[in-house]
């Protein structure tokens, strides 16, 4: 995201909780070149936040990891320094985690329509539908946007070598520099996991988002391909019909 300094990554205290995403959303917060801050919203329908917030700081590798409940103005006094340091911020995160919310807490007012989340799955209801810029009353600059459904990666390796760093310097700890984490002896990776240093959720989450990262720069590879080869072709074609009009 270009001229955006921060991105809050908002989840909650519910249903929509969940590490691998975060993993996902960090991987694409560092390659586009912001600084990413968790928040764990909706701190009021959980009794055990240190438990959850320790979850996800193992794999935040040091980005802030904040609960709140702007529902109630919990947390929200450290959250609204981090925005008024921040310069442009955007609020990124599903539907029903309380970006909404969140927002109206920060600018003091009721600015986005807030809708409560289904009851039978706790799924939200999308209540902004655009992206919508706020000027916030101790400074800064805040940017609403519609929950995410999902969330694809595109040219990631930057990204992906910065939110995953743990495994990086395991990797390069590896006997062999093309070591493929298996069944190589001397392989620092699968030692870490075998001695509960690495989760295996987290490697394979890793792994996933390689192949993921790997499918769409492919994909891209050949649209480059088949442009050039029409262009060749073109180019070519229009060869063949000035030697035409040449030879009249």
């Amino acid at each position: 995201m270009a001229n955006v300094d921060t991105i809050l990554l908002v989840t909650s205290f519910n249903r929509d909780f969940n590490v691998r995403r975060i993993e996902r959303y960090l991987t694409l917060t560092w390659e586009s070149g912001a600084n990413p801050i968790v928040v764990v919203n909706k701190a009021d329908l959980c009794d055990e936040h240190e438990t959850w917030r320790a979850e996800l700081a193992s794999v935040c590798q040091g980005v802030p990891v904040l609960v709140t409940s702007a529902l109630f103005g919990h947390g929200m006094s450290d959250l609204e320094e981090q925005v008024r340091i921040g310069g442009t911020t955007v609020l990124l995160g599903s539907s029903g985690v309380g970006k909404s919310t969140i927002l109206d807490a920060l600018v003091g007012e009721v600015r986005q329509e807030v809708l409560p989340v289904r009851s039978r799955d706790d799924r939200g209801r999308h209540s902004t539908t655009a992206r919508h810029l706020h000027c916030l009353p101790h400074g800064g600059v805040l940017i609403d946007t519609p929950g995410l459904r999902e969330l694809e990666l595109w040219n990631a390796e930057g990204g992906l070598n910065h939110a995953f760093q743990d495994i990086g310097a395991l990797a390069a700890q590896c006997r062999f520099r093309d070591c493929s984490h298996g069944n190589e002896p001397g392989c620092a990776v699968t030692r870490a996991i075998t001695h509960g240093e690495l989760s295996l959720e987290r490697f394979d989450s890793y792994r996933r988002l390689q192949r993921e990262d790997a499918y769409v720069r492919s994909r891209q590879d050949e649209r480059v391909r088949a442009d050039q080869t029409r262009k060749a072709k073109e180019a070519a074609r229009a060869l063949r019909l000035q030697d035409k009009l040449r030879k009249r």
